[in-house]
Parts: C-alpha cells; sequence; structure tokens
C-alpha cells in the first residue's frame, strides 16, 4: 500500500513511537509484506531467522526488534513489537470506514454497468463499464473491477485476509490494507470470496472464469484466460499463471507457483510449486500415470500378505 504522499522517517517514528536510525528525512512511501515489497517500502521483521531476509529485501525502511547495522541506503525503526507497529500503520492509513449506503456515493460505476437487488459496494470501488453484479453480491472498500466482468449472486470480493500471529493470550490479526483487483471478460461464479491483499494486490486476471464457491487467498495472482473450478480453494501469495485448469475441488497451498497450462484434475492437492504444460493429479498431486500406477500397487498389498501369512 502507497501513502498517500511520501513521509519522512521522523513522521513514521512519531507514528510508531519506534527509535529511528537513519537520516530523519528519509523518505518512506508505503508499507508492504515482505514477499511484495519495492524501494520506497517499509516492512517488517520480528524473529531473527528472517531479520537477513528483510535487510537484504527491496525495502529501504525496515521495522525490526533488535539493534543492528542497516544496510547502505537503509533506514530502521526499532521498537518491540514491529508487527504491531506495522498493524498501527496499516489502521491510520486505510481505516475502516462505515458505510452510509448500500452503493457508497463515493463508488465509481462506469455506463452499461448492471447492479441487481441487494448489491453491496463499499467505499473507493471503481466498477467498468457494461459489467453484471447479480443479487446480494458485496464489494467492499476499494476493490477495482474492470470492463464487461460478470459477478453471480453471493461473491464477496475484499474481504480480509486470513493472516494472524500467535500471542500467550491469543491471535492477534495482521489487518489488511490491500486491494481486489478484478481485470476485463472476468466471470466470477456465484458464493466465490476472493480476500484483498495484506498490504498488496490480489489480482484475477483478463478473461479467466471462476466457478462456483471458489476461495482465493491474500496476495495471490491468477493469470489470464484461467478456469478455476468448482470448491477451488487457492492459498495466499499463491501465483496462477496464464492458461491454467483447475478442475473442481483441488487446494493449492499457500506461496507456491502453477506454471502456464498446467492442468490439476479435480480432488487434487497441490503441496509444491508446478511446472506448466502438464497434467497433473492427486495428493500430492503428480503426473496422473505414477499415481494411477501406485493405486494399483497398494491395491496388491492385501493379497501379498495373505500369501506371505500362508
Amino acid at each position: 500500500m502507497k501513502f498517500p504522499r511520501p513521509f519522512k522517517l521522523s513522521e513514521v517514528a512519531a507514528f510508531t513511537g519506534a527509535m529511528m536510525v537513519g537520516d530523519p528525512d528519509f523518505p518512506v512511501t508505503g508499507i508492504n509484506e515482505i514477499h511484495m515489497v519495492e524501494p520506497g517500502d517499509l516492512t517488517f521483521v520480528d524473529h531473527p531467522k528472517y531479520y537477513q531476509k528483510a535487510l537484504n529485501s527491496d525495502a529501504t525502511t525496515i521495522l525490526i526488534n533488535a539493534s543492528v547495522e542497516p544496510p547502505e541506503g537503509k533506514a530502521l525503526l526499532i521498537c518491540d513489537k514491529p508487527f504491531d507497529a506495522f498493524v498501527s500503520l496499516a489502521l491510520r492509513f486505510r481505516p475502516f470506514v462505515k458505510a452510509v449506503a448500500p452503493i457508497s456515493p463515493g463508488a465509481d460505476i462506469d455506463v452499461g454497468t448492471i447492479i441487481q437487488p441487494g448489491v453491496f459496494i463499499g467505499n473507493h470501488v471503481k466498477i467498468g463499464k457494461n459489467c453484471i453484479l447479480h443479487a446480494n453480491v458485496s464489494i467492499y472498500d476499494h476493490t477495482i473491477i474492470g470492463n464487461n466482468v460478470i459477478i453471480h449472486s453471493g461473491v464477496v470480493l475484499g474481504a480480509d485476509a486470513y493472516y494472524f500471529q500467535r500471542r500467550p493470550d491469543g491471535w492477534i490479526k495482521l489487518e489488511s490494507c490491500g486491494r481486489v483487483i478484478i481485470e476485463d471478460n472476468v466471470e466470477i461464479g456465484a458464493v466465490t470470496t476472493i480476500d484483498r491483499g495484506v498490504t498488496g494486490d490480489t489480482t484475477i486476471s483478463f478473461g479467466t472464469k471462476l466457478d462456483n464457491h471458489v476461495q482465493i487467498g491474500h496476495d495471490t495472482y491468477v493469470g489470464r484466460h484461467c478456469l478455476i473450478g468448482a470448491h477451488c480453494a487457492i492459498a495466499g501469495v499463491t501465483r496462477i499463471e496464464d492458461d491454467v485448469i483447475l478442475w473442481a475441488r483441488v487446494s493449492v497451498n499457500k506461496d507456491l507457483v502453477i506454471g502456464k497450462k498446467a492442468i490439476v484434475l479435480a480432488l487434487s492437492g497441490v503441496d509444491k510449486s508446478l511446472e506448466g504444460g502438464k497434467t497433473y493429479w492427486g495428493i500430492p498431486a503428480d503426473d496422473p500415470r505414477k499415481k494411477w500406477r501406485e493405486i494399483a500397487a497398494v491395491r496388491q498389498l492385501p493379497e501379498l500378505i495373505r500369501k506371505k501369512k500362508i
């Protein structure tokens, strides 16, 4: 998430109560998670295991809970609870704003778009031309929808990321300040849910078609002309490249890449990145012929055990 304007390091330190290490005028242009950072961004780290990853990332300001030397060209903000400080920045710059109407007066809806009864459209939403939003769709704040998009009943776009940190007294939430981006010519089936990014965007690209009851997690990217079957569940920070087909009830773990033109057959579980241009099936997903050979071998075990006893 980019700030409305660049802020000085000293200003961000005042917002968070952190100690500065660096030029007080050092610019901070936004906040982002470690996997999405770019120069100008602030990110956080609160575990020694990930200190070097954060310090050597593209982020130029790091919220950290250790006194370390900042890399050249970077600044630090040191505090006891970087996670909490990061959350405070998300809430400061993108707070929850109560709706005042079923369709926000601040929503930008282009010509030719049809909105059926019961639709909710939040603040700062932008919807393109010639879209159809069927009954009881909910579009959360800051969502962007392109042209010629069809969204079926019960869809929810922009709910918070499922992201929590364990504490001795329970779980603390990493507040979401990202967006959902739906590009042109996408169709989204009934009762599908697409979570917004924690700090970046969850994107469904041009021409992709989603069946009913699909769940797509935060910061996931789905490429162009993909088909996602009913009841698929795609975890956060996953990249689905162009022309991928996931048939019904495929589950995809987080932080994976599914390559261009891959096909994953129904009822599969994907636990690692998959090469494009191939077909996969099973749990864990692999070459279908290999999986069937494994099943055939397992079916022989009772007879082999019986013969051994004899």
